[in-house]
């Protein structure tokens, strides 16, 4: 099947609103971390992590910010607004849980891909409309992205035994 490149105008609306998207989808990032650290008194290590990418995910949605300024454009308040809106409830889903800390460990894991999956994708609309100066921009976003996903990755079985310890011993173990 053969494919063919889209004019410059089409270009330009996918990649300005793969942008918009990207800045709701980091809007919906800060809420489930928020809401996630008021829950975190057992999993210091976990509380640290998610300060820290709180403040890349902030960084990113200034670059987003950036690159849409190159093309006059703003991000769109009602997704920004019902992403948020989405990510509290999606952290909140969990609260109740025995197991939170898991669940969010394992939503954690996926929400990263799905971010490092939308970054791909702004990456290859990038390139297509031939957007090479905001690439730099995109790729770091994604580096972030890809690093927190390794994290939680690699960070589940100890977070699963440390659970099962605090369960075991008797003593609240979801947060």
């Amino acid at each position: 099947m053969a494919t063919t490149a889209p004019n410059q105008d089409v270009a330009q609306e996918l990649f300005v609103t793969g942008l918009k998207n990207a800045h709701g989808v980091e809007h919906q990032a800060l809420a489930l971390i928020d809401r996630q650290l008021d829950h975190l008194a057992n999993y210091p290590e976990v509380s640290e992590q998610l300060r820290m990418h709180r403040n890349e995910t902030e960084q990113q949605i200034s670059r987003i910010d950036e690159i849409l300024s190159g093309f006059d454009a703003r991000p769109s308040a009602l997704k920004d607004l019902g992403l948020s809106l989405s990510g509290n409830m999606a952290a909140l889903a969990h609260v109740f849980a025995p197991d939170e800390i898991l669940k969010n460990s394992f939503a954690n894991y996926a929400f990263e891909n799905f971010e490092i999956a939308s970054y791909t994708g702004l990456l290859t609309l990038a390139d297509l409309g031939g957007y090479t100066n905001q690439q730099a921009l995109l790729r770091e976003s994604l580096s972030e992205e890809q690093r927190m996903a390794a994290w939680v990755i690699e960070n589940i079985p100890a977070l699963t035994r440390k659970y099962a310890g605090l369960r075991a011993a008797g003593e609240t173990a979801s947060h």
